[in-house]
This record gives structure tokens, C-alpha cells and sequence, in this order.
């Protein structure tokens, strides 16, 4: 009994202490659309709330709900569900039930501890702009753009009625302290008191001579505060409707506005934040810092401490000094991404927003730097070949060092540019307006001019041969050019909105084109056929960029012309068709130095009926050099023709055909063999991986890279003084999330091993309560990614029951090696 509380004891610590860390690393890959990797950026925040002990803030944003520990900014969960913008977020009185309202026209309800959806209320026709409870939590009230506020059973979800008598949207509610009166801010210009338990109608109070963005109630219940688009707060007598006094200072639109808990103070956001005394509307102080309009305002529990949100961070601040005390690590949240575009390593992303261009870690999803001063918002971004100069367009086309930031250079002479490209060499550059402009990067002269389009040009590239330049339009159409006469080669149909964006594959072969219908198309550039269409965006497809191996495309969106700042990666490898498995292995462990030959095998395992192959290898030419590749023992020597491998600068692709013949089973389909020319870690890729059976019947297998290592612990000294180098293949020993997730009724759990291992997998449940172990016994060095490889579990305890929906918890234990990662159950 003793070990066993001690387990679970051990159990919560990770779960309290190490998971939150390893949640906070992994925010990218949190909920994501089907098919993508990663989210760079976190939405533009719309609304920000403290939960009722001050613990957590809840940020309502363009993708969803994140929740924050207050304190440190820690990411603690995501709640995704909307298909639209979700616009406004509001806490129970217990910390217990969150509900978010959203662009998509319904209110959820969800579980602050677990994460989980527990109602969708239905019935607005139109935005869900407010969401308020009552301070028992049992009711709740949201305000619509259908000019309707509504009343729900929080418990049951249950509609309980629907007040109608603003003329207009409906932009804000808020509950009195004793539940018996709702008040409701609007576009009509008024604000309307409501008795709660009859849903009359009881006053009207008028004033304001622009929109009500924002109401709320004194702690007493005796005084209402409303926030306007005529840049004023007013302050009204709820018994008598009689208007107190205005409070003025604002010189924009006040957003929000909040009481202190005391009822002495009040907070108003606008394009500052300021406070007043209630009773005298004494202005007291202003708070400054914020960058933009549009603040969120919101007392903490205590009064002491003051939030204010707006699209991209959080700050607090003291009370009553004003002064700031930290601006909160929401890193990432963003407002309209109108481009991105990856470095050609495939490193670094940068992305063009309404204020500036960031620059981000592919790998780790960090915001490296942001490169401001310009004055209009940024259209388009575009990294030149060797990676070094980034160039902006917008009122003009701007050029900056990626690596410190510096601007280096302006072109004038095309107003109202929407997109910039480099050509492959990087001499020249083609900007898109009211027609397509050549310049030459040196210098900044202008070049050529390329009209025919009917529209204004939302996006230009360049093939990387640079022998064509693509341009998408308003029109909804791509155009195709002959950068060398400039004549139209051919015009892509399809797209039922404006195209936003257009991109080569680095082979030259497929053009992808973002529009404003929401989706991501692919062509074949040779012929103009329609491959395929991806969709998982909520708004306009703004920008897409491929990674240098053609095996990812980034695409980034907006929603309905506003903008929900994501940006989604998608994998554009063949989907695996069976359960065959190619992979790289290190033939030979040797001790190598620069100038010796390093061997890799390309295995096969579970191969059925395997014909032929074709695979294509790609490596760090900085760090390799090819020298040969010879075939494996896998299909007969003499009755297959082995294709002479194809060397394409860092690629070399290797394929094979045995017409009389079917292998089956595990073997070695060749071997390559490069010299070593730096001491550098590298990742050996395989992709367009393929088999084909005696028929030509093609299927797609499962892929496993490779990662080599320059191992600095194992350094030695041979007899002639030199130090060499042992290289290893797996850098860490690792756990990833868990797909599907959530998941319904089973899943795989992926993980790598650096070392040969005892491994198992212990599923908990959020209490700490053990549910599953799963023993793998002794596993070898390796990747265990994919579902032939990966530990399966089928969602039962170990006594043969299915477990209930929720937040479950898995550890991976080798050794001295742990890790915790969470879940989720969705029946």
C-alpha cells in the first residue's frame, strides 16, 4: 500500500509539475486541423477575463479559448470547437464552467479542469458578440448581432427565452449582483434593463450618440457603466435610469469597460486604458503601453491588480500606482497573417501581419525577432535564395537583414503592392499591384511590366528555375508568364474567391494557390490540371509557401476580411496505403573523421508482394558527399532492372522494377555510401517513397527518416593523435502526442529510443489513478512513429472496460528516461 501511494504521489507531481512545462513547449501542436503538423501564432485576441479566484485568465481569440496561468503566462489548455471566430469568453462565479461565443452564431459551454465541451446552445442567426453569468451561475446570457439577447440553462444547455427590443446588434450583457437584472449595451446607440425571471422589458437609457460596446454593473447593483463609440463612459441610476455623469479623456471608441470589486473605481479600454474614481468621474490615471485600440479590460479578484488585453498580448498592471508590472509571455498571438514565407533551409518562417513581420523557429514554433518601422500594413514577404534578405511589400517594397533585423533598402514607384518574390538567383525581384514589376535587387531599377490580369495581383512567384513567374489575382484566376518574353503561357481556373497567394514546388512541377474561399489548391504547372484542394481554414487563405523538400506547404489565414492569425502546415507526402515500412539504417558504426565514407542500408519492413520501388533520399550537402549507392539482396539481382540512381543536387532517388517477380518480408533494398565532409548533426529524409506489385499496382508505405549525431562524449584519440567522432542515430529519447487525439475508441503513442531499452507506456487518469500499463518489453534503438511501430491502446483499464470520456494521462518509462504527456477521450 505504501508503494503504491508513493506511485501515485510520484504520478501527480509530473502531472502538476512536469506536464505544464512540456504542454507549454508543445502550444503548436495543441488541437490542430486534420492533416496539419504545427501552428505557428495563436490568433488575435478579442477578450480577456480573470477566473474568480485570480488563478487563470481565460483570452478569447481568433482560434479559440486559450487559458493562461495568470501569473507566470503559462499556456495551460486550449479549447477548440468553433468554426468561426470566437469573439467574446466569460467565467462561472465557481471557476468551474467557461463559455465562449463565437462568429459561428452558437455559445459552448466547457469544462475549466478538463477541457471538455459539455453543451453548444443554438438559436442565434447571426455573431455571438457577449457572454455573461448570472452570479449563480445557473443562468447565462449572450448577446447577439440578430439584435436578440437570449437566456440559457447553464446545466441542461436548455434555451430559457429571448428578449427582443434593440433595433441592432447587440454587443454587450452583463447580470446585476442579484441576478434579477439584465442589462444589454447595442449598435442601436442604447442600453436596455431586463428583469431576468419574466424577460420583460424594463427602461431604456439613451445619451450615447454612438455604438455601446460595453456594460457592467456596480458590486451593489445601484450604478451602471456603459463604454461608446462616442469615446465617452457614461454612468447611470439603475432604480431611477437617471444619467449620472459622462465621463471623458478618451479620444477613440471605449471597448470596455469594468468595475472594481469595491465598486469605487472603474476601468475603460480604448486606444489607452484609464482609470476613474466612481463617485466623483475624476479621471484618476491612464495606463499606456498598448500599441493598438480595442483594449479588454478586467479587474482581478482582489482589485489590486488590473488586466488589459489586446490583439497580440496581455498586460497587468497595479491599480493604484498604474504601473505596469509585466506583460504577460502570450507570444504569438497575432492579428491578420497576410504571408509567410519559409527560409530556404527551412529554418526560420516569416510572417506579414496588419502591424509588422515576425520572424519564427520552424522546429519550436518561437518568435525569433519582428522587424518594425513600416508605415502601412505588410501584404507580402519573400526570403531571398540564400536566405539572408527578406523582402516586404505593402505602400512600397521594402528589403531587411533576416539576421539582425536592419532595414537595408526601398523601391518606389508601385504603389499598393500586394506580393513580392525573389527569382532563384536573387538578382531579380517581381512585386504585384495593378500589374506585375520587374526590378533588379542591386540596384532597385525597375525592370519590366507584365499586364493582362482584371484584377489587382494578390500574389507573384517565381519557378525555381526561374523561366516562369506566376501571378494570382482578384480575378480568381493564376496566370502563368514567360519571365524571359513575358508572354502568358496559361490561365488556372477553379477557385470560387479571390486568390490570395501562389507557390512553386521546389521541383518546379505543382503550383499551390491560397484563396479567398478558404481553400488551398494544387496544379500540375506542365499542363494546368487541378491535383488537389485543402480545407481546415476558417477565413481567407492570406499567403502558402512549400519547405525546401516538397514535403510540407505552410498556408496562412484570415477569417471574413478580419483575420484569425494561424498559420497551418500542412504534410503533402502521399498518405501511407499499407502497412510496409521504408527506412534508413547506419550499415556501420565505425569511428569516422572528415574525409572517411559513412554507409546507410534502405530497409524494408513488412513488404507484400513488392515489384519495384522508387525512393528519393535527401541530405545536407555541407555536411555529405554522395560517392555511390548499390543494390540490396531485397528483389532478385537477375531478374530486376536497377534504374542508375538520378543525383540531383542534395537528392539522390534510387528505384528499381522486377516484372516477373514479388518479394515479401524484410530485407535491403540498397545501400548509399557519402563521405563525410563536416562534423555537423544532420537528418537523412526520405520522400515521394513508392511500391508497385507485378501488376503496376502503386502504393504509398510508411516513411522513417534518420538523424545522425556528432556524439561529443565519446570523443578519443587514435595512435597517430587525431580525435575522432562514433556516430549515432537517434539524438534523444523521446514521447510525442498521442493521434488520433481526441480519440474514440483507441490510439497509438508514438516515442523514439536513443538506446536500447526495457520500455513501457502507464495511462492515468486525471487523479492519478493508474489505468493501463503497457509493457513493450525490450525495444532497440529506434523510431516508433508510425502504427505498425508505435504502442497501441484500445481506450480499456486493464481489467477489459472501455473508460469514460476525459483527460487521461500517459508515461513513458525506459530506464532512468520519463515523460508525461496528456490526452483526451471523446465518446
Amino acid at each position: 500500500m505504501k508503494n503504491m501511494l508513493l506511485l501515485i504521489l510520484s504520478v501527480l507531481f509530473a502531472i502538476l509539475v512536469v506536464v505544464p512545462n512540456t504542454f507549454a513547449q508543445d502550444y503548436t501542436a495543441w488541437e490542430l486541423p486534420e492533416g496539419t503538423k504545427v501552428r505557428l501564432g495563436k490568433g488575435w485576441i478579442t477578450e480577456v477575463k480573470y477566473s474568480p479566484d485570480g488563478t487563470k485568465l481565460a483570452v478569447a481569440s481568433s482560434i479559440g479559448i486559450w487559458l493562461y496561468d495568470a501569473q507566470t503566462g503559462e499556456e495551460l489548455d486550449l479549447f477548440t470547437g468553433h468554426t468561426d471566430f470566437v469573439r467574446c469568453v466569460s467565467l462561472s462565479p465557481d471557476g468551474q464552467t467557461l463559455a465562449s461565443g463565437s462568429d459561428d452564431n452558437t455559445v459552448r459551454l466547457w469544462d475549466v479542469n478538463t477541457g471538455r465541451h459539455l453543451h453548444t446552445l443554438t438559436g442565434h442567426t447571426h455573431w455571438v458578440k457577449s457572454v455573461s453569468f448570472s452570479p449563480d451561475g445557473k443562468t447565462l446570457a449572450s448577446g447577439s448581432d440578430d439584435n436578440t439577447v437570449r437566456l440559457w440553462d447553464v446545466n441542461t444547455g436548455r434555451h430559457l427565452r429571448t428578449l427582443t427590443r434593440h433595433t441592432s446588434w447587440v454587443r454587450s450583457v452583463s447580470f446585476s449582483p442579484d441576478e434579477q437584472t439584465l442589462a444589454s449595451g447595442s449598435f442601436d446607440k442604447t442600453v436596455r434593463l431586463w428583469d431576468v425571471n419574466m424577460g420583460r422589458h424594463l427602461r431604456t437609457f439613451t445619451g450615447h450618440t454612438g455604438v455601446v460596446w460595453s456594460v457592467s454593473f456596480s458590486s451593489d447593483g445601484q450604478t451602471l457603466a456603459s463604454g461608446s463609440d462616442d469615446n465617452t463612459v457614461r454612468l447611470w441610476d439603475v432604480n431611477t435610469g437617471r444619467h449620472l455623469r459622462t465621463l471623458t479623456g478618451h479620444t477613440h471608441a471605449v471597448n470596455s469597460v469594468s468595475f472594481s470589486p469595491d465598486g469605487q473605481s472603474l476601468v475603460s479600454g480604448s486606444s489607452d486604458v484609464r482609470l476613474w474614481d466612481v463617485n466623483t468621474g475624476r479621471h484618476l490615471r491612464t495606463l499606456t503601453g498598448h500599441t493598438s485600440s480595442g483594449k479588454s479590460v478586467s479587474f482581478g479578484p482582489d482589485g489590486q491588480t488590473l488586466a488589459s488585453g489586446e490583439w497580440d498580448e496581455v498586460r497587468l498592471w497595479d491599480v493604484n500606482t498604474g504601473r505596469h508590472l509585466r506583460t504577460l509571455t502570450l507570444t504569438g498571438h497575432t492579428g491578420i497573417v497576410e504571408s509567410v514565407s519559409l527560409s530556404p533551409d527551412g529554418q526560420t518562417l516569416a510572417s506579414g501581419s496588419w502591424r509588422e513581420v515576425r520572424l519564427w523557429d520552424v522546429n519550436t514554433g518561437r518568435h525569433l525577432r519582428t522587424l518594425t518601422g513600416r508605415p502601412s500594413p505588410v501584404r507580402s514577404v519573400s526570403f531571398s535564395p540564400d536566405g539572408q534578405t527578406l523582402a516586404s511589400g505593402g505602400w512600397e517594397v521594402r528589403l531587411w537583414d533576416v539576421n539582425t533585423g536592419r532595414h537595408l533598402r526601398t523601391f518606389t514607384g508601385h504603389t499598393g503592392i500586394e506580393s513580392v518574390s525573389f527569382s532563384p538567383d536573387g538578382q531579380t525581384l517581381a512585386s504585384g499591384g495593378l500589374e506585375v514589376r520587374l526590378w533588379d535587387v542591386n540596384t532597385g531599377s525597375h525592370l519590366h511590366t507584365f499586364t493582362g490580369h482584371t484584377g489587382i495581383i494578390k500574389s507573384v512567384s517565381f519557378s525555381p528555375d526561374g523561366q516562369v513567374l506566376a501571378s494570382g489575382s482578384t480575378d480568381k484566376k493564376v496566370h502563368l508568364w514567360d519571365v524571359n518574353t513575358g508572354s502568358h503561357v496559361r490561365t488556372l481556373t477553379g477557385h470560387t474567391g479571390l486568390v490570395e497567394s501562389v507557390s512553386f514546388s521546389p521541383d518546379g512541377q505543382v503550383l499551390a494557390s491560397g484563396s479567398a474561399d478558404n481553400t488551398v489548391c494544387l496544379w500540375d504547372v506542365n499542363t494546368g490540371r487541378h491535383l488537389r484542394t485543402f480545407t481546415g481554414h476558417t477565413g481567407f487563405v492570406w499567403s502558402v509557401s512549400f519547405s525546401p523538400d516538397g514535403q510540407t506547404l505552410a498556408s496562412g489565414s484570415g477569417a471574413g476580411g478580419i483575420g484569425n492569425g494561424t498559420i497551418l502546415l500542412w504534410d503533402l507526402a502521399p498518405a501511407s496505403t499499407s502497412n510496409t515500412v521504408i527506412s534508413l539504417s547506419l550499415a556501420s558504426e565505425a569511428p569516422l573523421n572528415i574525409g572517411k565514407q559513412l554507409t546507410f542500408s534502405l530497409n524494408i519492413t513488412d513488404g507484400q508482394n513488392i515489384a519495384g520501388y522508387r525512393v528519393t533520399v535527401s541530405y545536407d550537402i555541407t555536411a555529405l558527399r554522395y560517392i555511390e549507392s548499390a543494390n540490396g539482396n531485397y528483389l532478385p539481382a537477375a531478374d530486376t532492372d536497377f534504374v542508375p540512381p538520378v543525383i540531383e543536387g542534395n537528392r539522390v532517388t534510387l528505384s528499381a522494377i522486377s516484372p516477373g517477380h514479388e518479394s515479401q518480408g524484410n530485407g535491403t533494398l540498397a545501400t548509399l555510401t557519402f563521405e563525410v565532409v563536416a562534423n555537423k548533426s544532420l537528418t537523412l529524409k526520405l520522400f515521394d517513397v513508392s511500391v508497385v506489385n507485378s501488376v503496376g499496382v502503386r502504393s504509398f508505405p510508411q516513411v522513417e527518416n534518420i538523424e545522425v549525431e556528432m556524439s561529443e562524449d565519446v570523443r578519443a584519440v587514435e595512435p597517430d593523435g587525431k580525435h575522432y567522432t562514433k556516430w549515432g542515430w537517434i539524438k534523444t529519447t523521446s514521447i510525442f502526442q498521442n493521434f488520433p487525439n481526441p480519440f474514440n475508441p483507441e490510439t497509438w503513442i508514438p516515442y523514439q529510443l536513443a538506446k536500447s531499452a526495457d520500455v513501457s507506456i502507464s495511462i492515468y487518469a486525471a487523479d492519478g489513478q493508474l489505468i493501463r500499463k503497457l509493457d513493450l518489453g525490450h525495444q532497440p534503438v529506434g523510431i516508433y512513429k508510425h502504427r505498425s511501430r508505435a504502442a497501441h491502446w484500445d481506450g480499456k483499464n486493464a481489467l477489459g472496460e472501455p473508460v469514460v470520456s476525459g483527460v487521461y494521462f500517459y508515461t513513458l518509462t525506459t530506464g532512468e528516461f520519463t515523460a508525461t504527456r496528456k490526452m483526451l477521450i471523446r465518446k
